[in-house]
């Protein structure tokens, strides 16, 4: 990988999205109104906020960054710009790499907002430091991206890379942990349950709620959730291919 190569990527879609302030409030503002609205739907039950909102800390910039990441990946596609890319000395480990660290430098920002705004403007109380709570919000946006760069190869239109969400996002979004404990569920879901990432996310998402200290579950959850996202980067690294002779 050339890092120099890998910072020119990188720049050039965060040039891109500049000139596209929609895409960038949706990545920014939707996870903190969310998560505002959640606050306020359980105004009356203050203790439910604080059971689901930090679960929920890394599920909505999972969500906006799989949706914002599969689109704008999968317009440079149709676009022919990654045709015209992969004809030049550039290696598919620069390209994919650009993207993930032009998307990754967004997602510490959404992260950090949204993390910010939970915890000390709408009253989040989590036992764990503040810190643990946005390194794996941080992963969770991670993984986010790494899922929509690899799905949108599969996508032959931005209404075809939405609908990867009911595949991808939802049956994770069922079987993580949020509405039940996986311990509870039918044995084969659990069993099920084992293999998605989100799932550790939320699981590292209630170590922080719960311990004052940095356990031996959080640092499996982080860890299994960031080597899911960079497993998935490699696999989108293996798509990008050219399509015409």
């Amino acid at each position: 990988m050339n890092g120099p190569r890998t910072l020119a990527t990188a720049a050039r879609v965060l040039r891109q999205l500049r000139h596209d302030p929609r895409t960038i409030a949706l990545m920014l503002l939707v996870p903190v109104l969310m998560i505002t609205l959640l606050r306020y739907v359980f105004d009356g039950s203050p203790q439910v906020f604080d059971n689901i909102g930090a679960s929920l800390l890394g599920i909505f910039p999972l969500i906006t960054m799989f949706l914002v990441t599969s689109i704008a990946t999968l317009r440079e596609r149709t676009s022919g710009t990654l045709e015209r890319l992969l004809a030049m000395p550039l290696g598919k480990a620069d390209l994919i790499a650009g993207y993930a660290l032009a998307f990754g430098l967004l997602a510490i920002v959404q992260s950090a907002l949204a993390t910010g705004v939970a915890l000390w403007v709408l009253g989040l109380d989590v036992v764990g430091s503040p810190w643990l709570l946005l390194l794996v919000a941080l992963l969770d946006a991670l993984l986010g991206t790494a899922l929509g760069l690899f799905v949108s190869a599969f996508a032959a239109s931005e209404f075809q890379a939405v609908q990867f969400m009911p595949a991808v996002i939802f049956p994770q979004l069922l079987l993580c942990g949020l509405f039940t404990p996986r311990d509870k569920m039918q044995p084969v879901l659990e069993t099920v349950s084992d293999f998605l990432p989100m799932s550790y996310a939320v699981d590292g998402m209630n170590q922080v709620l719960r311990h004052t200290d940095v356990t031996a579950d959080f640092v499996r959850d982080a860890l299994i959730v960031a080597a899911c996202a960079l497993a998935v980067l490699v696999l989108g690294a293996a798509t990008l291919r050219r399509r015409t002779a």
